[in-house]
Order: C-alpha cells, then structure tokens, then sequence
C-alpha cells in the first residue's frame, strides 16, 4: 500500500456538523445521561464471554459426540464474534467506560481473540475511521491480490469469479491474525510511526505481540492436548471452526457497512486534500443496515448503525439507536446522504453486486 498525506476540507458551508453536535449533545444533557456504555453493555459483555468460553470448558471437561463438540466450536465463534463487536470494539474507542482502565481492561479482550491492541488501533481507529473508504489509505479495503473492493485497485483476470469465491475467504479474518497480519502490520506500523495515543517503544509492541500469541496458543491448543488428552486433529479442527465462524461474521458486519454499491470509493484530489470535511466524507462511504431488526441491534454492537458510529466513534454503540433519528433528520435538512439498507438481505445483495461490478474488467459493462 502506498501512503500520500492527505487532508480534508475544512470548508463546510453548510455547517453540518456544528449543528449535528449541537443537538446530539442536547440529547444527552436533557436526558442526564452519559456518552458511555451502562448496565445494558456490561450484561452484553457478560454474555459474550459465557457464549465464548463456556463450550471450551465444557469441551476440556465432557466426553461430548463429535456433533455436540462441532456444535460448540460454531458457538464459540459466535461468541468471539460478539465479545469483538460488543466489548473490544467499544473499550478500543474509549466508549464502553468513563473510566480510562476499564476501557484498557476491556479493550485487552482482543488477546483472547488473537489480536492486538496496538495493530487494530492503528488500523481502525487511525486509519479506517480518518480515511473512510479512500484508496492507499484505508487497509480495511485492501484484501490483497486476492479480491478487488475498489475501482482504484489494479484488476486482474481471476477477479471476475470474485463474487463466487470472496465469502469463502471472509471466514479467514482471525485466523490470519493468529499467523502472519498482527506480525506485519506492528513492523509496518512502528516503522511509520503510527499510534492511536503515544506511540509504543518497539521492544516492548514487539515483547506483548509474541507473548500474547504464545499464552493465545497454549490456552487454546497446547493445554487441551497435553492436559485433557483430547486428540490434536480435534483441537485443530475446532479451532479452525472457531476462527473461520468468527472471522465470517466480523468480515461481512464491516462489508455490508463500507464496500456495497450505494458507497464511494474515493481518491484524494491532485492537492492531497479530499472534497468533503470529514463528518460529510463519513455520509459518503457508510451505510447503515437492518436498523429495525433488534436482534441485529443487539448482536452486532450497533455496527450496523455505522453512519452513527462514524461520526460519533466515542459514544457507546447502546445509543446508537437513539440519536440515528437526530442524525437521518439533520443530514436531510442539509441535503445530505443519509444511506441505509431495510434489511441485511438487502445489503448483502448490494455487497455481491458491488463485487461482481469490481470483479468485471475495467471498461466493459457487467
């Protein structure tokens, strides 16, 4: 990926934000509530970590038949899915708490689903949330060689069948965090001095990266062997099964919000500055999906109300819901997009429309 600075206008003329932030902020200060999260996500969190973990020890400690044991695989990765969505992704922000170590704490949760703290600050909240859906700059679009999201991205001949083969690999997320990403995206972004806050000494990003996978891997594989018995194709199967199910809901949860065909992508003007301000660049390039489906609601930790997230990042995703009326009403006064799906069937038809589109050779029509 090739890096260029980049700045976005700071001309808004119709002065949408100021007025968004004024009334959301009425919002919490008429309603005598706090920006953070509350009962509502520390039950979430609680249930999470029992969907995630209680099937691993029931695993170590029964003899279960391989349906059960298949079964409590797919569960656990459900449940690391949710604990990612609804506990890390909100800590990460600084949103699950008013308290800076409890968000630390929280946020520390992305090492019993094989990641890092540092690297997916620097890739999310640096630069996904700053560089929305801009080509070079946001890593969240580039898939490798493997599957074109963007028009500015070179095309090659096998993504014509990318819409056929891409959901296969979505499952890969996590997976691919436990082996060779975290490892490159800590030397690549030491190297350009990224940091989401101060910038960690390398030795000691590089110490809490090998360790962490080191206790990641002996929890999850090595004690299961060596300790209960239980025969090592089982163990790898089922965490296959874990990582595959988790990184498939995680994966389609950010694609349907980012990479369908309502959504731009964008490059920075010849000067190095993009058209919009931020807040109105954000309008652009998220959309939201299922935003009446309560289940959906609660699931996935508010991420599919990611126009709100994107604008608002350090409100917890339980208010989301809230101030979306706040936020699709003044976008509308200011002749604004205001992008959303009715359903998840709707925005997944849109993602594979958008791949097939992506996937046709530059110049000829699908």
């Amino acid at each position: 990926m090739k890096y260029k600075q980049l700045s976005f206008s700071r001309v808004d003329s119709v002065k949408f934000l100021r007025t968004l932030n004024k009334r959301v902020n009425h919002y919490f200060k008429d309603n005598n509530i706090a920006r953070t999260g509350n009962w509502k996500i520390y039950l979430k969190t609680i249930v999470m970590f029992a969907i995630y973990l209680s099937p691993y020890f029931l695993l170590l400690t029964l003899n279960l038949p391989g349906w059960l044991q298949l079964l409590f695989s797919i569960i656990m990765g459900v449940g690391m899915a949710g604990i990612g969505m609804n506990v890390m992704h909100d800590a990460n922000h600084g949103s699950y708490s008013s308290k800076n170590w409890i968000n630390k704490l929280m946020g520390s949760s992305i090492y019993i689903l094989a990641g890092n703290v540092y690297n997916w600050q620097v890739q999310h909240n640096v630069l996904h949330h700053t560089f929305t859906n801009i080509h070079g700059h946001d890593e969240d679009l580039d898939a490798g060689r493997i599957i074109r999201f963007s028009k500015h991205s070179k095309w090659y001949r096998f993504h014509k069948f990318q819409q056929y083969y891409s959901f296969f690999l979505y499952g890969l997320l996590t997976i691919n965090w436990v082996v060779t990403s975290d490892f490159k995206q800590t030397k690549r972004y030491l190297a350009r001095k990224l940091s989401y806050g101060k910038l960690p000494k390398p030795l000691t990003q590089w110490s809490v990266l090998i360790v962490s996978k080191m206790i990641y891997l002996i929890i999850w594989i090595v004690i299961p062997i060596l300790f209960f018995g239980i025969v090592w194709w089982k163990i790898l199967i089922g965490f296959f099964i874990m990582h595959y199910i988790a990184g498939l809901i995680l994966s389609v949860v950010f694609l349907l919000a980012h990479v369908v065909e309502e959504t731009d992508m964008l490059l920075p003007e010849s000067s190095g500055t993009m058209k919009n301000t931020w807040a109105i660049h954000q309008l652009f390039t998220t959309v939201n999906f299922s935003t009446k489906n309560k289940m959906v609601n609660w699931f996935t930790g508010g991420l599919n109300h990611q126009v709100e997230h994107h604008i608002f990042p350090n409100i917890s995703h339980i208010h989301y819901r809230k101030i979306s009326k706040i936020v699709k009403q003044t976008a509308k006064e200011f002749n604004l997009p205001y992008m959303e799906f009715k359903t998840t069937r709707k925005a997944i038809i849109s993602h594979f429309k958008h791949l097939k589109l992506m996937g046709a050779k530059p110049g000829l029509s699908v």
